[in-house]
């Protein structure tokens, strides 16, 4: 059985190849604005995936954590429609403390549709912030500015 795409990176830049799909768009055929976060999410945990950063290992710890989104700023510039190939980029900037910053954007045929500056934050499952772990720093570090 084949695994499905983890996407590939361009520098420091992850990107996910996506297709939109009729669940995806609204009754004119164009993407439903919260639609791009799903796309985005994706995004995001294929890049940390590809990286070796398992969202069921970190929650599997002796202190189970997991990562929310903590700001998200978005900009939507153009639709995107039915049947369209998409790539979902994403691009981490800093690691302090509890938080990973960055900001993610998505093109069609090269053409930006939608950025999004993105932060977010490592907590317990009963939601307290907690310090990003020393390995998952050091597997994100080639890929910061």
């Amino acid at each position: 059985m084949s695994e499905p795409t983890m996407g590939r990176f361009d520098g420091k830049t992850h990107i996910l190849p996506a297709r939109v799909y009729y669940e995806d768009t609204d009754v004119s055929g164009i993407v439903y604005h919260a639609n791009y976060l799903r796309m985005m999410e994706r995004g995001r945990s294929e890049f940390l995936r590809l990286v070796g950063i398992h969202h069921m290992v970190m929650m599997a710890g002796e202190e189970p954590v997991a990562w929310t989104i903590r700001r998200m700023e978005i900009d939507y510039a153009k639709p995107a429609r039915l049947d369209d190939a998409l790539e979902i980029h994403t691009r981490y900037r800093t690691l302090t403390g509890a938080r990973l910053t960055g900001e993610q954007w998505v093109k069609c045929k090269g053409t930006g549709l939608v950025t999004a500056k993105i932060e977010a934050a490592l907590i317990t499952m009963t939601g307290k912030p907690r310090r990003i772990p020393e390995d998952v720093k050091e597997k994100l570090a080639p890929y910061l500015d």
